[in-house]
Protein backbone atom coordinates (compact mmCIF):
# COMPACT_ATOMS: atom_id res chain seq x y z
CA UNK A 1 0.00 0.00 0.00
CA UNK A 2 1.31 3.25 -0.87
CA UNK A 3 0.91 6.26 1.49
CA UNK A 4 0.33 9.77 0.56
CA UNK A 5 2.11 12.41 2.28
CA UNK A 6 1.53 15.87 1.24
CA UNK A 7 4.21 18.40 3.04
CA UNK A 8 3.29 22.06 2.62
CA UNK A 9 6.32 24.37 2.38
CA UNK A 10 9.96 23.77 1.21
CA UNK A 11 11.77 25.34 3.74
CA UNK A 12 14.52 23.50 6.12
CA UNK A 13 11.47 21.00 7.52
CA UNK A 14 10.23 20.74 4.28
CA UNK A 15 12.95 19.80 2.40
CA UNK A 16 14.72 18.07 5.46
CA UNK A 17 11.67 15.48 5.98
CA UNK A 18 10.98 14.65 1.81
CA UNK A 19 14.88 14.02 1.72
CA UNK A 20 14.53 11.47 4.49
CA UNK A 21 11.52 9.63 3.44
CA UNK A 22 12.83 9.89 -0.47
CA UNK A 23 15.73 7.76 1.55
CA UNK A 24 13.86 5.52 3.13
CA UNK A 25 10.51 4.70 1.76
CA UNK A 26 10.71 5.84 -1.83
CA UNK A 27 9.01 2.66 -3.18
CA UNK A 28 6.50 2.72 -0.15
CA UNK A 29 5.66 6.58 -0.66
CA UNK A 30 3.86 9.22 -2.87
CA UNK A 31 5.17 12.74 -1.10
CA UNK A 32 4.28 15.92 -2.76
CA UNK A 33 5.84 18.68 -1.59
CA UNK A 34 4.42 22.44 -2.57
CA UNK A 35 5.60 25.79 -2.57
CA UNK A 36 4.86 29.27 -3.82
CA UNK A 37 8.67 30.17 -4.50
CA UNK A 38 10.66 28.86 -7.27
CA UNK A 39 13.55 28.56 -5.04
CA UNK A 40 14.90 27.91 -1.23
CA UNK A 41 17.16 30.75 0.30
CA UNK A 42 19.10 30.02 3.60
CA UNK A 43 18.04 33.04 5.88
CA UNK A 44 21.78 33.83 6.33
CA UNK A 45 22.61 34.59 2.94
CA UNK A 46 20.44 37.55 2.64
CA UNK A 47 22.82 39.22 5.38
CA UNK A 48 25.26 38.57 2.27
CA UNK A 49 23.14 40.23 -0.32
CA UNK A 50 22.60 43.20 2.00
CA UNK A 51 26.22 43.78 2.47
CA UNK A 52 27.28 43.17 -1.17
CA UNK A 53 28.94 39.80 -0.62
CA UNK A 54 26.70 38.00 -3.17
CA UNK A 55 24.59 38.53 -5.77
CA UNK A 56 21.12 37.73 -5.23
CA UNK A 57 20.68 35.07 -7.95
CA UNK A 58 23.98 33.71 -6.38
CA UNK A 59 22.31 32.91 -3.01
CA UNK A 60 18.98 30.59 -4.78
CA UNK A 61 18.75 26.69 -5.38
CA UNK A 62 16.06 26.04 -6.97
CA UNK A 63 13.26 23.32 -6.29
CA UNK A 64 13.27 22.20 -9.96
CA UNK A 65 16.38 20.81 -9.44
CA UNK A 66 14.86 18.30 -6.96
CA UNK A 67 15.43 14.80 -8.00
CA UNK A 68 14.37 12.21 -5.37
CA UNK A 69 12.51 8.87 -5.88
CA UNK A 70 9.05 9.11 -4.72
CA UNK A 71 8.35 12.66 -4.38
CA UNK A 72 7.30 15.62 -6.95
CA UNK A 73 7.67 19.33 -6.06
CA UNK A 74 4.56 21.56 -7.19
CA UNK A 75 4.97 25.24 -7.65
CA UNK A 76 1.57 26.39 -6.27
CA UNK A 77 -0.13 28.58 -3.86
CA UNK A 78 -1.89 27.10 -1.08
CA UNK A 79 -5.50 28.30 -0.91
CA UNK A 80 -7.24 26.56 1.55
CA UNK A 81 -6.57 23.50 4.34
CA UNK A 82 -9.05 21.25 5.36
CA UNK A 83 -7.24 19.14 8.56
CA UNK A 84 -10.05 16.81 8.97
CA UNK A 85 -10.67 15.86 5.48
CA UNK A 86 -6.62 15.92 4.87
CA UNK A 87 -7.15 18.23 2.57
CA UNK A 88 -5.28 20.91 0.42
CA UNK A 89 -6.64 23.37 -2.72
CA UNK A 90 -3.96 25.31 -4.39
CA UNK A 91 -4.46 27.70 -7.18
CA UNK A 92 -3.98 24.64 -9.22
CA UNK A 93 -6.03 22.43 -8.14
CA UNK A 94 -6.89 19.80 -5.01
CA UNK A 95 -4.82 16.97 -3.40
CA UNK A 96 -5.81 14.52 -1.08
CA UNK A 97 -3.54 12.66 1.36
CA UNK A 98 -3.20 10.20 4.34
CA UNK A 99 -0.64 12.32 5.88
CA UNK A 100 -0.20 16.25 5.91
CA UNK A 101 2.71 17.89 7.54
CA UNK A 102 2.14 21.75 7.76
CA UNK A 103 5.49 23.68 7.22
CA UNK A 104 4.64 27.04 5.84
CA UNK A 105 6.78 29.17 7.97
CA UNK A 106 5.92 32.68 9.56
CA UNK A 107 4.56 35.66 6.84
CA UNK A 108 6.12 38.92 7.39
CA UNK A 109 3.73 41.67 8.17
CA UNK A 110 5.76 44.84 7.44
CA UNK A 111 2.67 47.00 7.26
CA UNK A 112 1.38 45.93 11.17
CA UNK A 113 4.19 48.68 12.26
CA UNK A 114 3.31 51.71 11.34
CA UNK A 115 5.78 53.61 9.19
CA UNK A 116 7.88 50.41 8.52
CA UNK A 117 6.85 50.54 4.99
CA UNK A 118 7.34 54.14 4.29
CA UNK A 119 10.38 55.24 6.65
CA UNK A 120 12.13 51.92 7.43
CA UNK A 121 14.06 48.79 5.44
CA UNK A 122 13.66 45.01 5.82
CA UNK A 123 15.87 42.59 5.00
CA UNK A 124 13.89 39.24 5.95
CA UNK A 125 13.00 39.19 2.32
CA UNK A 126 15.81 38.18 -0.54
CA UNK A 127 14.03 41.36 -1.95
CA UNK A 128 14.41 43.83 0.79
CA UNK A 129 17.95 43.10 1.43
CA UNK A 130 18.62 43.70 -1.81
CA UNK A 131 17.17 47.24 -1.64
CA UNK A 132 19.23 47.76 1.05
CA UNK A 133 21.98 46.90 -0.43
CA UNK A 134 21.77 49.88 -2.31
CA UNK A 135 20.69 51.80 0.62
CA UNK A 136 23.64 51.16 2.82
CA UNK A 137 25.81 51.45 0.14
CA UNK A 138 24.86 55.22 0.01
CA UNK A 139 24.22 56.14 3.27
CA UNK A 140 26.91 57.89 4.76
CA UNK A 141 26.22 59.47 8.21
CA UNK A 142 23.70 59.31 11.13
CA UNK A 143 22.23 56.97 13.33
CA UNK A 144 21.53 53.67 12.00
CA UNK A 145 18.99 51.38 14.24
CA UNK A 146 18.49 47.26 14.11
CA UNK A 147 14.95 47.21 15.35
CA UNK A 148 12.84 44.51 16.71
CA UNK A 149 8.86 45.12 15.74
CA UNK A 150 7.54 42.23 17.95
CA UNK A 151 8.39 38.77 19.30
CA UNK A 152 9.04 36.01 17.81
CA UNK A 153 10.74 36.55 15.18
CA UNK A 154 13.00 34.64 13.14
CA UNK A 155 16.38 33.83 14.63
CA UNK A 156 16.80 35.64 17.51
CA UNK A 157 20.71 36.57 16.80
CA UNK A 158 20.12 38.19 13.51
CA UNK A 159 19.82 41.97 14.83
CA UNK A 160 22.90 41.42 16.80
CA UNK A 161 24.53 40.15 13.18
CA UNK A 162 23.09 42.87 11.41
CA UNK A 163 24.65 45.57 13.68
CA UNK A 164 28.08 43.76 13.81
CA UNK A 165 28.44 43.41 9.86
CA UNK A 166 27.20 46.89 9.22
CA UNK A 167 29.40 48.08 11.51
CA UNK A 168 32.36 46.01 9.63
CA UNK A 169 31.10 47.11 6.23
CA UNK A 170 31.14 51.01 7.70
CA UNK A 171 35.02 50.77 8.93
CA UNK A 172 35.79 48.94 5.64
CA UNK A 173 34.07 52.18 4.04
CA UNK A 174 35.61 54.97 6.00
CA UNK A 175 32.30 55.71 7.09
CA UNK A 176 32.55 54.06 10.63
CA UNK A 177 32.79 57.39 12.95
CA UNK A 178 30.30 59.03 11.21
CA UNK A 179 27.62 56.96 11.97
CA UNK A 180 25.42 55.84 15.25
CA UNK A 181 24.56 52.50 15.53
CA UNK A 182 21.97 51.22 18.03
CA UNK A 183 20.25 47.80 18.81
CA UNK A 184 16.57 47.80 19.71
CA UNK A 185 15.49 44.25 21.34
CA UNK A 186 12.36 42.57 23.56
CA UNK A 187 14.87 40.69 25.48
CA UNK A 188 16.98 41.97 28.37
CA UNK A 189 20.39 40.08 26.68
CA UNK A 190 20.87 39.42 22.92
CA UNK A 191 20.39 35.36 23.70
CA UNK A 192 18.56 35.03 26.54
CA UNK A 193 19.53 31.26 26.62
CA UNK A 194 23.05 31.59 26.87
CA UNK A 195 24.85 34.24 29.03
CA UNK A 196 28.05 32.96 27.72
CA UNK A 197 26.88 34.20 24.19
CA UNK A 198 25.04 37.35 25.22
CA UNK A 199 28.27 38.75 26.88
CA UNK A 200 30.12 38.34 24.14
CA UNK A 201 28.37 40.02 21.77
CA UNK A 202 27.76 42.49 24.64
CA UNK A 203 31.20 42.93 24.74
CA UNK A 204 31.80 43.32 21.23
CA UNK A 205 29.41 46.05 21.25
CA UNK A 206 31.24 47.68 23.73
CA UNK A 207 34.52 47.85 21.69
CA UNK A 208 32.91 48.86 18.59
CA UNK A 209 30.97 51.33 19.91
CA UNK A 210 27.65 49.56 19.22
CA UNK A 211 24.77 50.67 21.87
CA UNK A 212 22.14 47.37 22.89
CA UNK A 213 18.95 49.12 24.04
CA UNK A 214 17.13 45.89 25.89
CA UNK A 215 13.67 44.72 26.56
CA UNK A 216 12.18 47.39 24.69
CA UNK A 217 10.18 46.60 20.57
CA UNK A 218 9.79 49.74 18.17
CA UNK A 219 6.10 49.65 17.48
CA UNK A 220 6.20 52.86 15.24
CA UNK A 221 7.99 55.05 12.89
CA UNK A 222 7.36 58.63 11.86
CA UNK A 223 8.32 59.47 8.55
CA UNK A 224 8.14 63.13 9.31
CA UNK A 225 10.27 63.16 12.65
CA UNK A 226 12.83 60.60 11.58
CA UNK A 227 12.02 59.05 14.81
CA UNK A 228 11.43 55.68 16.00
CA UNK A 229 8.41 55.12 18.64
CA UNK A 230 9.27 52.50 21.10
CA UNK A 231 7.39 50.00 23.30
CA UNK A 232 7.91 51.95 26.58
CA UNK A 233 6.90 55.03 24.91
CA UNK A 234 10.20 57.08 24.20
CA UNK A 235 11.77 57.83 20.93
CA UNK A 236 15.04 57.52 18.67
CA UNK A 237 16.20 59.79 15.93
CA UNK A 238 17.62 57.96 13.22
CA UNK A 239 18.36 57.92 9.86
CA UNK A 240 18.67 54.63 8.62
CA UNK A 241 16.10 51.57 10.13
CA UNK A 242 17.09 48.42 9.80
CA UNK A 243 13.20 46.20 10.82
CA UNK A 244 12.60 42.81 11.74
CA UNK A 245 8.80 43.10 11.06
CA UNK A 246 5.93 41.29 12.58
CA UNK A 247 5.91 37.77 12.20
CA UNK A 248 2.52 36.44 11.55
CA UNK A 249 0.83 32.81 10.90
CA UNK A 250 0.35 32.25 6.93
CA UNK A 251 -3.41 33.60 6.33
CA UNK A 252 -4.86 30.03 5.21
CA UNK A 253 -3.36 27.93 7.83
CA UNK A 254 -5.14 30.59 10.62
CA UNK A 255 -8.35 30.64 8.12
CA UNK A 256 -7.88 26.30 8.91
CA UNK A 257 -9.07 26.37 12.21
CA UNK A 258 -5.66 24.96 13.12
CA UNK A 259 -3.98 27.63 14.94
CA UNK A 260 -4.37 28.29 18.60
CA UNK A 261 -2.68 32.15 19.92
CA UNK A 262 -1.73 33.10 16.42
CA UNK A 263 -0.08 29.54 15.99
CA UNK A 264 -0.44 26.04 15.35
CA UNK A 265 -0.41 23.89 18.99
CA UNK A 266 1.59 20.33 19.25
CA UNK A 267 2.78 17.39 20.98
CA UNK A 268 5.99 19.00 21.75
CA UNK A 269 7.17 15.02 21.79
CA UNK A 270 5.59 13.97 18.43
CA UNK A 271 4.75 17.45 16.59
CA UNK A 272 1.22 16.43 15.83
CA UNK A 273 -1.99 18.19 16.15
CA UNK A 274 -5.14 17.66 17.11
CA UNK A 275 -6.35 16.31 13.93
CA UNK A 276 -5.33 12.66 12.70
CA UNK A 277 -2.93 12.36 10.57
CA UNK A 278 -1.65 16.00 10.55
CA UNK A 279 1.66 17.42 11.87
CA UNK A 280 3.26 20.95 11.91
CA UNK A 281 6.72 21.43 12.01
CA UNK A 282 9.00 24.86 12.15
CA UNK A 283 8.18 28.77 12.83
CA UNK A 284 4.10 28.17 11.81
CA UNK A 285 3.82 26.01 15.28
CA UNK A 286 4.27 27.32 19.25
CA UNK A 287 6.09 24.47 19.78
CA UNK A 288 8.31 26.16 22.39
CA UNK A 289 11.91 26.74 19.87
CA UNK A 290 12.66 29.68 18.39
CA UNK A 291 11.57 30.65 14.65
CA UNK A 292 15.05 29.45 13.17
CA UNK A 293 15.73 26.97 10.35
CA UNK A 294 17.69 24.39 11.97
CA UNK A 295 14.81 23.90 14.95
CA UNK A 296 12.74 22.94 12.26
CA UNK A 297 15.02 20.27 10.75
CA UNK A 298 15.15 18.40 13.74
CA UNK A 299 11.38 18.20 14.08
CA UNK A 300 11.14 17.13 10.81
CA UNK A 301 13.73 14.29 11.35
CA UNK A 302 11.37 13.16 14.42
CA UNK A 303 8.15 13.29 12.28
CA UNK A 304 10.49 11.52 9.38
CA UNK A 305 10.59 8.77 11.94
CA UNK A 306 7.65 8.49 13.06
CA UNK A 307 6.30 8.19 9.50
CA UNK A 308 9.11 5.55 8.37
CA UNK A 309 8.20 3.63 11.45
CA UNK A 310 4.58 3.86 10.43
CA UNK A 311 5.10 2.64 7.47
CA UNK A 312 7.67 -0.15 8.12
CA UNK A 313 6.45 -1.09 10.95
CA UNK A 314 9.30 -0.37 13.48
CA UNK A 315 9.41 1.36 16.74
CA UNK A 316 8.66 5.06 17.02
CA UNK A 317 11.62 7.15 17.30
CA UNK A 318 12.17 9.25 20.73
CA UNK A 319 10.93 12.60 21.14
CA UNK A 320 11.50 15.89 19.64
CA UNK A 321 14.36 17.47 21.61
CA UNK A 322 14.28 21.04 20.66
CA UNK A 323 18.03 21.04 20.37
CA UNK A 324 19.33 23.12 17.34
CA UNK A 325 22.73 25.23 16.80
CA UNK A 326 22.41 28.50 15.68
CA UNK A 327 26.01 30.73 13.76
CA UNK A 328 26.68 33.95 14.91
CA UNK A 329 28.44 36.28 12.64
CA UNK A 330 30.75 38.29 14.77
CA UNK A 331 32.26 40.17 11.54
CA UNK A 332 36.47 39.78 10.02
CA UNK A 333 35.37 36.47 8.66
CA UNK A 334 34.57 34.82 11.85
CA UNK A 335 31.97 33.25 13.56
CA UNK A 336 30.28 32.18 16.76
CA UNK A 337 28.38 29.26 17.43
CA UNK A 338 25.48 28.74 20.03
CA UNK A 339 24.30 25.45 21.25
CA UNK A 340 20.77 25.63 22.75
CA UNK A 341 18.44 23.25 24.27
CA UNK A 342 14.66 24.20 24.72
CA UNK A 343 12.52 21.00 25.86
CA UNK A 344 14.71 18.59 27.32
CA UNK A 345 15.78 20.08 30.49
CA UNK A 346 13.46 22.56 33.51
CA UNK A 347 14.32 25.68 30.85
CA UNK A 348 16.61 26.54 27.86
CA UNK A 349 20.02 26.70 28.05
CA UNK A 350 23.24 27.44 25.73
CA UNK A 351 26.48 26.55 25.23
CA UNK A 352 28.63 29.34 23.40
CA UNK A 353 32.05 28.31 20.97
CA UNK A 354 33.84 31.64 20.78
CA UNK A 355 34.16 33.12 16.99
CA UNK A 356 36.85 31.95 14.50
CA UNK A 357 37.75 31.18 11.49
CA UNK A 358 37.52 27.34 11.87
CA UNK A 359 33.38 27.93 12.95
CA UNK A 360 32.97 30.33 10.02
CA UNK A 361 34.10 27.30 7.99
CA UNK A 362 31.59 24.93 10.02
CA UNK A 363 29.09 27.67 8.78
CA UNK A 364 29.91 26.96 5.20
CA UNK A 365 29.83 23.40 5.68
CA UNK A 366 26.76 23.19 7.51
CA UNK A 367 24.84 24.98 4.23
CA UNK A 368 26.85 22.76 1.76
CA UNK A 369 25.89 19.62 3.04
CA UNK A 370 22.51 20.67 3.32
CA UNK A 371 22.62 22.02 -0.29
CA UNK A 372 23.63 18.78 -1.28
CA UNK A 373 21.39 16.52 0.64
CA UNK A 374 18.55 18.53 -0.60
CA UNK A 375 19.11 19.53 -3.98
CA UNK A 376 21.85 16.15 -4.98
CA UNK A 377 24.34 19.98 -5.60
Amino acid sequence: MTTRILVLGAGFGGLELTTLLSEAVADRVEVTLIDKADSFVFGFSKLDVMFGRRAPDAIRLYYRDIAKPGVRFRQETVTSIDPRALRVTTDQGSHDADVLVIALGADLDPAATPGLVEAGNEFYTVEGAERLREVIAAFESGTAIVGVTSTPFKCPPAPSEAALLLNEYLRENGRRDAVDIQVVMPFGIPVPPSPETSAAILARFAEEGITFVPDRTVTELDPGERTAVLSDGSRMPYDLFLGFPVHRVPAVVEASGMTVGGWIPVNPATLGTEFAGVYAIGDVTSVGTPKAGVFAEGAARVVAGELIAQIRGGAAPGPYDGRGSCYIEFGGHEVARVDVDFLTGPGPTGAFTPPSAATAAEKAEFASSRRSSWFGA
